[in-house]
């Protein structure tokens, strides 16, 4: 009857070790697609959902008016829905989802005003009055309490901390918006931009048409104030430094700029509008402000070569050896769990044989003789014949 624990013991075991050895081989999208939870959770921080939240996966059930900005920044989904209180408040949220921070960070910075206060909610987040804006990985929330209290920012960080999160690259933002300098910067005006109907909402320095948002180019946008007035720094990024070349080159000539020299970040200016280049970044100022201080504005944008790993790429050679490493481990561990489910099963064999037939089937006397040493016994050596009968004493016997 001791045998069966170890049975059973064996074969959860070799469940368990198939059922890694199967998750290693499910493709990486099955297991995430399986993973992906609700936008919003039935309840956070006392605030219970009234009735269930409506979903949709149309641009326009978020924002009519901007639907085809929020596709821009790549809009996969968005919920609503009505959570109450037991003191009878209420808040009402809308979450859209992006495919990645970027996208989130975007709307974010779009639907941003310049009175709003900043709160430390999520990522990023400003509030105006009973209105808290903010978004956390790929997710922007707009919460509207009817009445507010001391708790609610906490509240929503619980909120924010409930959000689904991408992962990966995803959860990364656009690394060129750094080189936006702080000096001077007037808060909540800097505007993230990845398509053309979100550009033309922000009256830019230069049209879509010259940026070519064809050409992969990302654009920021933010509001200075310097000694001779208010400026508008625009900065362009595109994937390589030859592309924003060929562009600052439309941009000049299309606002009779002089052509800087190849290879340097020559500061042009006709009126109010400077530009200049610094490696794949095209940085425009323009406004009421002073050449000067656009120069100074400019000068400060200083581009410095980084890697970042902003999208997913498949490596055959590191996941082939990651599947090799993998199945190495697993192969180990199946063959220490036989092991040591054949240790147990044989000792366990062996004590039921000699409980049952003892001195039958193991440790017989027969096969228990051996021979053995005895080198702590004191051995008594006697003499020979002759040597005694050479003794004194056997002489004196014989007669002269």
């Amino acid at each position: 009857m001791k045998a069966f624990p170890s049975v059973g013991i064996a074969t959860a075991f070799l469940a368990i070790t198939a059922g890694v050895a199967m998750a290693a081989d499910t493709p990486p999208l099955a297991v995430a697609q399986t993973q992906v939870s609700a936008l919003l959770p039935a309840q956070f921080g006392g605030w219970q959902m009234q009735g269930s939240a409506a979903t949709s996966n149309d641009a326009a059930a978020a924002d009519p008016a901007n639907a085809a900005i929020l596709r821009e920044y790549r809009f996969t989904d968005f919920a609503s829905a009505t959570y109450t209180r037991d003191d009878g408040r209420t808040l009402k949220i809308r979450a859209a989802r992006f495919a990645d921070a970027s996208g989130a960070f975007g709307a974010y910075t779009f639907y941003l005003q310049p009175e709003m206060a900043r709160e430390e909610i999520g990522d990023q987040a400003a509030t105006l009055g009973h209105r808290v804006l903010f978004y956390r990985g790929y997710v922007l929330v707009d919460a509207q309490f009817s009445q507010e209290s001391a708790m609610s920012a906490a509240q929503l960080r619980e909120l924010a901390g409930a959000l689904p999160h991408p992962g990966g690259s995803a959860g990364n933002l656009p690394s060129f918006i750094e080189f936006m300098p702080r000096r001077g910067y007037i808060a909540n005006t800097r505007k993230y931009v990845m398509g053309p109907e979100a550009l033309a909402a922000l009256a830019p320095p230069i049209s879509a048409d010259l940026v070519d948002f064809g050409a992969s180019a990302e654009v920021s946008l933010g509001r200075y104030n310097t000694s001779s007035g208010e400026a508008t720094l625009m900065l362009i990024s595109y994937p390589t430094p030859k592309l924003a070349a060929d562009h600052l080159r439309r941009i000049d000539a299309a606002h009779q700029l002089s052509e800087p020299q190849a290879g340097t970040s020559t500061i042009s200016c006709a009126g109010s509008f400077c530009g200049k280049r610094a490696g794949p970044i095209i940085a425009i100022a323009s406004g009421p402000a002073s050449n000067s201080d656009a120069r100074s504005l400019l000068d400060m944008v200083n581009y410095e070569a980084s890697v970042t790993w902003n999208q997913a790429t498949d490596q055959h050679e590191v996941r082939d050896l990651y599947l090799l490493i993998l199945n190495v481990v697993i192969l180990c561990a199946i063959l220490g769990g036989l092991a040591i489910v054949a240790g147990v099963a044989f000792g366990g064999f062996r004590i039921l044989m000699k409980r049952w037939f003892p001195d039958k089937v193991f440790d017989r006397p027969e096969q228990m003789e051996f021979i053995a040493l005895r080198l702590t016994e004191t051995i008594i050596v006697e003499e020979p014949s002759e040597s005694r009968s050479d003794s004194p004493q056997a002489s004196s016997r014989n007669p002269s």
